[in-house]
């Protein structure tokens, strides 16, 4: 399992680092599927509350979905432990969803983020944005994402949110063939959103 470690707006000793190696590797024995490991510290200033400047996040990237992991803390290794037991749950409720489903999951998720045009000089770049064209840094913040996935069944879709950590996951219903999206609702229940054309 190739394991990164990086840190934003803070640096990240060879302490912490080999700490953070060493109690990853016990994910390989909830996980043994697991390809790279993406561990990342981002400093962020505490707004009220000092305890919470440290975040922790933990990508796995895998033969399956994406899973992922944070936690917040005054210190790295305790925002990391935090990110790590929010994973493990995370993976349990996997392994028990799949054992209830039958083992219904077998699609793969890619993340690929849109590339950022490059600027080599002071002219203002006029960049498309989500269909609305910006010229220059102006206030607009908008991020694509694209996502490649085999369509999936309704179980797979709330697996899929579940190991994400989200509280909705857009899909391609494999049985309608619509663009979907499951959410979480109050109370732990799930629904279902299906796009027609009109």
């Amino acid at each position: 399992m190739d394991i990164v470690v990086t840190g934003r707006h803070c640096t990240v000793s060879d302490d912490v680092r080999e700490r953070v190696i060493e109690r990853l590797a016990t994910i390989e024995k909830l996980k043994d599927r697991v390809i790279r490991a993406e561990v990342e510290f981002t400093a962020e200033e505490s707004k009220g509350n000092p305890d919470d400047n440290m975040l922790c996040e933990i990508t796995l990237r895998s033969k399956g979905p994406v899973i992922r992991g944070q936690g917040h803390a005054e210190d790295k290794m305790l925002a990391f432990e935090g990110a790590m037991d929010k994973l493990k749950i995370q993976l349990r409720k996997a392994s028990d969803r799949r054992k209830n489903h039958r083992g219904l999951r077998a699609h793969q998720v890619i993340t690929e983020l849109a590339p950022e045009p490059v600027v080599e000089d002071d002219t203002p770049v006029t960049k498309n944005l989500a269909g609305l064209q910006v010229t220059g840094d102006g206030p607009l913040a908008v991020r694509e994402k694209e996502f490649t996935s085999a369509p999936l069944t309704l179980a797979q879709a709330l697996d899929e949110m579940e190991l994400v950590g989200h509280d909705f996951f857009l899909f391609v219903d494999a049985d309608s063939n619509k663009p979907s999206v499951v959410y979480r609702r109050k109370g732990y229940d799930y629904g279902v959103i299906h796009l027609t054309q009109a």
